[in-house]
């Protein structure tokens, strides 16, 4: 008798769930090579501060991991290259000298300025090319979805 309990079958959301994932990864990688952003020599997660620090700065490393959902130590090695890169600077906080104000240079708007305009120029160009006039309203609900799914408060439901 065969003792081996069978393997489940994934959930038609799982395997939906999968397939986003695998499509979302593909994508953001064609995002990153189409925007010039692999040739920045920054990572990820230097790239993700540094457009942090453009949105909102000056502003503080305390906010900035909040923003970015990283840790205190993970925005300081970040901000400590980008700095040595000539692409951020920061000044003591005028109302609380114990703190510092993150600041972009000018060059570090228009490095995140020009990724953002490839990616947007890729995508536009990928519609124009692959979507079919009829796809349209079905990609605008699909990036709705999308927005949702972004949304989505699961509290006590995660991993």
């Amino acid at each position: 008798m065969n003792t081996k309990p069978r393997p489940q079958q994934p959930t038609p959301s799982a395997a939906t769930a999968q397939r986003l994932q695998d499509a979302m990864t593909r994508l953001r990688a064609r995002l990153r090579a189409e925007s010039g952003q692999n040739a920045t020599g920054l990572t990820l997660s230097q790239l993700g501060i540094l457009s942090g620090v453009v949105r909102e700065g000056p502003v503080t490393a305390a906010r900035l991991a909040a923003l970015e959902h990283v840790s205190a130590q993970a925005v300081t090695q970040s901000l400590a290259v980008l700095k040595e890169a000539g692409l951020v600077h920061s000044e003591p906080d005028p109302l609380d000298g114990r703190k510092k104000l993150v600041s972009a240079d000018t060059s570090a708007t228009e490095l995140i300025d020009r990724i953002l305009a490839g990616r947007a120029s890729f995508l536009a160009r990928a519609i124009d090319q692959v979507v079919a006039p009829e796809e349209r309203q079905d990609l605008a609900r699909a990036i709705e979805l999308l927005e949702r799914l972004a949304e989505a408060d699961l509290s006590g439901g995660g991993i």
